[in-house]
């Protein structure tokens, strides 16, 4: 029995903290996320001005959603025996043409190849983050990496959502594409000075997927995130019809608790690093276990105080917020060797989970409202913390052939 090293411990030297690169990383997720979510607060405006119906236009989010789920799991074998750096800079250069296309499209088929575009860039550089994190920190500071670099979602996902429509009403939709496209160039110039020459460690065949979710637990793992990703997006898609219908606010009291959602989303990302150096899988059990509890409390006692709840939500995204740093963190535990892999199968997970959230939920939705949405949601995530519980392993994993890896525990 042969023994095999971690990915990031093969190099030649030891490689020192960059931090100023996993903040050009952060940067990158910021402008990714942005750009994917943008079409959601401009619909109308794009709808109208392409001449296509909103249904149309919202093609716009999935089909970035479906492209982004085959590049993650694609992209480690593709591009195997590529600089990583030249990867992902490349990603970045198909970032700013995406919102290009997009800012310019004339119409709706140009939209959507734009749209493509995105999807390659956003699914190959959430597969290849963690593994480029590993090898940009100490394996001690990576916690606190992953959870600097996730801080870009929920201010991405803020700025989207208000600036959004806010700028679009002012300056126009392709305006702010254009905007986009900016950030997104200033994010390629910083991740060009600082990112560092990264050969990749050797090849990975798309095979090498297969073998990876063979590895004892790592199946139980991704119906884990599949089923805590589910419940979020099942809950999230519909949040809005739950405060306006059940919670009856109006739009001042809307935006404000999504705000809130936002704000404590962001906290609880950068929580999520001290967490996650304490106990991995305390913080894998006890996000989805808040949630599913969450989801049954606005189920059962949802609409009694419109401060309740704010605070339900606001607690919820909290909770949220340390979710992905926490499966990210897990999957360099897990297959340390297979970090690229490993990280292709869980953005694939996570992209299947948004679109089978939205879409039960949606079911559900119509069976039984807003507050059946709630109850499955919290049902779901209840089920996730229990194989979490039972199921989930933190430990490095052994390779389909019986090899041993080795980690530092």
């Amino acid at each position: 029995m042969t023994t095999q090293e971690p990915q990031h411990s093969t190099h030649e030297s030891p490689t020192p903290s960059r931090w100023v690169a996993v903040f050009s990383l952060t940067m990158g997720v910021f402008s990714l996320v942005m750009a994917e979510f943008l079409p959601a607060s401009l619909l109308t405006p794009m709808a109208d001005s392409l001449m296509i119906s909103e249904g149309q236009a919202g093609q716009a989010v999935t089909v970035t959603a479906v492209v982004a789920l085959l590049s993650g799991l694609l992209v480690t074998s593709v591009t195997q025996r590529l600089d990583r750096r030249h990867v992902l800079l490349a990603f970045s250069v198909l970032m700013i043409a995406a919102n290009l296309v997009v800012a310019f499209a004339p119409h709706l088929a140009w939209l959507l190849v734009g749209r493509v575009l995105l999807g390659v860039a956003l699914g190959g550089f959430w597969a290849l983050s963690a593994a480029t994190v590993m090898r940009l920190v100490s394996e001690h500071d990576v916690p606190r990496a992953m959870s600097l670099l996730f801080t870009g979602v929920p201010i991405a996902t803020i700025s989207a959502a208000a600036l959004g429509s806010y700028l679009g009403d002012m300056i126009g939709w392709r305006n702010v594409f254009l905007l986009a496209t900016a950030f997104s160039v200033l994010t390629l110039v910083l991740q060009y000075t600082t990112l560092p020459r990264m050969a990749p460690e050797r090849p990975t065949p798309l095979g090498t997927l297969v073998s990876v979710i063979k590895r004892p637990g790592m199946a139980v793992g991704i119906v884990a995130i599949l089923l805590v990703f589910c419940g979020h997006f099942a809950f999230f898609t519909y949040v809005r019809p739950f405060l306006e219908g059940v919670s009856q606010m109006g739009i001042n009291e809307l935006s404000s608790t999504l705000l809130a959602f936002g704000v404590a989303n962001f906290i609880g990302t950068l929580v999520a690093g001290y967490l996650l150096e304490r106990s991995l899988r305390l913080t894998l059990l006890l996000m989805p276990l808040i949630m599913g509890v969450l989801g049954w409390l606005l189920a059962t006692l949802g609409g009694i105080s419109m401060g309740t709840d704010v605070l339900m939500v606001a607690l919820w995204g909290f909770a949220f917020g340390a979710v992905p740093v926490a499966w990210s963190t897990w999957i360099t535990r897990v297959v340390p060797d297979e970090a690229e892999s490993g990280g292709g199968l869980i953005v694939a997970s996570i992209q299947l989970a948004i679109a089978l959230g939205a879409a039960v939920g949606g079911v559900m939705f119509d069976i039984s409202g807003v507050l059946g949405v709630c109850a499955m949601a919290g049902t779901m995530l209840l089920a996730a913390a229990a194989l979490v519980l039972v199921g989930v392993r933190t430990q490095p994993t052994v390779s389909s052939d019986g090899d041993a890896v080795t980690a530092c525990q």
